[in-house]
Order: structure tokens, then C-alpha cells, then sequence
């Protein structure tokens, strides 16, 4: 499978590029689709989404954070961003002073709603119906080998 040593192969280096690869064109198809139908990056409708499926549409900033795969520094810019659109919101966390929530707004949600038949078009066009079951069943695997957390709530097919 592997090399012993700390020398990848050159198939090896092949597989890896072609995951970064595959990983970029599909979020540059996704981010276009959304920015052209939606005036939406990808990165907020992470965020939104992630608001939008979180119990009263809220998060603390760090969960936020770590769900959305950004620094804090990071998801505060966008969040400030969001925020300045009406779309997010946030409030203080009455049981640490320094806490902070990220709260999905009505408009927020309505742009959510109005993004999420887009965004799950182009998972299914860029991703999904280039595998059979048999292909999703043995990917999913391999993700849940590579990931630090199992996937959540997989579906057997």
C-alpha cells in the first residue's frame, strides 16, 4: 500500500494530486454556480447552512469555526461580512461573557432556502451521478478512513 519510508510514490503523488484537483474544480463549479444564481460564495453558504441545520439556527463562533473548516479569524471576517448583508447576526453568550453566537436572520434563512436547490444540483451534478452505488458506498468509506471523525449519520445504501 505504502512505502516504509517517508517517500511518497510517484502513484502515490498522483492520487493525491488528483484528490486536490478534484476537490478544487468541484468548489470553483459550486462557488460559480452560487455566486451567478444567488450572489453567494460557497464559504458563506457553508456558514448559513451550518446555521440553518444548528437547533434556533445558532452557533458559537469557535463550533462555527471548526464546522466550517475556517480560523476564527478567519469566519469572524466572514461573519462580519454576512452580517453587514443581513443574513447573520450575532449575540452574547449569557454563560461566558466572551462567547459569542452566530445567529441565521429570516433573511438569512430565506437566502439559505433559496441557495439550497443550487447547491444540491451541483453536488449531485459534479459528484454524485458520476458514481453507482457501489462507487458512493467504497467513497464514503475511504472519506471515513481519511477523516478525524466518522462520517455523521451515513446512510446505508
Amino acid at each position: 500500500m505504502t512505502t516504509p519510508s517517508s517517500t511518497i510514490s510517484a502513484a502515490e503523488l498522483t492520487v493525491w494530486r488528483t484528490l486536490l484537483r478534484a476537490q478544487v474544480q468541484i468548489s470553483r463549479r459550486l462557488q460559480a454556480d452560487l455566486l451567478a444564481d444567488h450572489d453567494l460564495a460557497l464559504a458563506s453558504y457553508d456558514v448559513l447552512m451550518h446555521l440553518g441545520e444548528a437547533p434556533a439556527g445558532r452557533l458559537r463562533m469557535n463550533d462555527l469555526a471548526d464546522r466550517v473548516l475556517l480560523s476564527r479569524s478567519g469566519l469572524t471576517r466572514l461573519v462580519d461580512r454576512l452580517q453587514r448583508e443581513g443574513l447573520v447576526c450575532r449575540e452574547s453568550c449569557s454563560s461566558d461573557a466572551r462567547g459569542l453566537f452566530a445567529v441565521l436572520t429570516p433573511a438569512g434563512g430565506a437566502r439559505l432556502a433559496a441557495a439550497t436547490p443550487t447547491y444540491q444540483q451541483g453536488v449531485r451534478d459534479y459528484v454524485l451521478s458520476r458514481l453507482d452505488e457501489d462507487d458512493l458506498r467504497q467513497f464514503g468509506h475511504i472519506l471515513d478512513k481519511l477523516a478525524d471523525e466518522p462520517l455523521l449519520a451515513a446512510p446505508v445504501l
